[in-house]
């Protein structure tokens, strides 16, 4: 599903034809999303000029005014979604469900979204709270975390590591993929408790946050089934992971196999030898 990355570069590829444009219509095909689009959205949001696009976590936040005041489109691409610019000469094909078209060079912003797991949702006022936002935890990215922030919060907690900090409450953003990813980089093995990790290596596994998120952001994200960029190219990410997907392949730097296993219902991935 479109994580951290996924998004932001969504967010980055969108900006160039959202800030400065004014919504001139909007059409919604099917609104039964996981939270079901607003009957009036059409009537809250055209007419209005977009000031900027923020990512909160997995939503993306479009910053929208009119004459009588302010207001936030709040998007979530769900688990299989994408948002993509294009013009209303292409037809829209199946799951294509909402497009939001903008008064300059015929753009529209188009949603598809083949599983429905996504939202599109009306904020009203200057500042975007919502119950979706308000207990999520720190960007990963942002100077709010580090290894004292999960040294803190792991304390006695016997939940594995890596399901720790793909806890939203935790730290938002560090999918299934990353979190891998990150573990190994930082040469923690997926399976030890959050609580049996010492300040010091909680460190060492923010800095290998960063670096993953960072590298997939410039890799345009993953794509794996449904997810494609802003201008409708797929992810790269997933060419260069270092054992994401690579079961019973060698590890890149010690030549073990990379074994896999199931934690929460999801797959893990991890060096036996790099690992620990």
């Amino acid at each position: 599903m479109p994580e951290l990355p996924e998004v932001e570069t969504t967010r980055r590829g969108l900006l160039p034809h959202l800030v400065g444009a004014t919504i001139i219509d909007v059409t919604v095909r099917e609104a039964r999303l996981r939270w079901p689009i607003p009957a009036g959205l059409k009537k809250r949001i055209v007419s209005r000029v977009i000031h900027g696009v923020a990512r909160r976590g997995k939503y993306l936040l479009w910053d929208v005014a009119s004459a009588d005041g302010g207001g936030f489109l709040l998007c979530h691409l769900g688990m299989s979604g994408s948002l993509f610019a294009t013009t209303a000469s292409v037809a829209p094909v199946k799951h294509d469900h909402v497009d939001i078209v903008l008064n300059v060079n015929k753009t529209l912003i188009r949603y598809h979204d083949p599983r429905r797991f996504g939202a599109m949702l009306w904020i009203d006022g200057a500042i975007p709270t919502h119950p979706l936002l308000d207990r999520l935890g720190p960007e990963p990215l942002s100077d709010d975390f580090d290894g004292a922030h999960l040294f803190r919060l792991s304390r006695n907690r016997a939940v594995s590591v890596k399901e720790f900090i793909m806890n939203a409450h935790v730290v938002v953003g560090v999918g299934n993929i990353y979190a891998s990813e990150a573990l190994f980089g930082a040469g923690i093995r997926p399976t030890i408790a959050a609580g049996r990790i010492s300040r010091a290596r909680y460190g060492l596994l923010v800095a290998a946050i960063r670096q993953t998120l960072t590298n997939a952001i410039a890799a345009g994200g993953t794509s794996l089934r449904d997810y494609v960029k802003a201008d409708g190219e797929p992810g790269y990410f997933q060419l260069v992971t270092m054992v994401y997907d690579r079961a019973q392949t060698p590890c890149r730097v010690c030549n073990t196999l990379v074994k896999m296993i199931r934690q929460g219902q999801r797959s893990t991935y991890f060096c036996p030898r790099c690992q620990h």
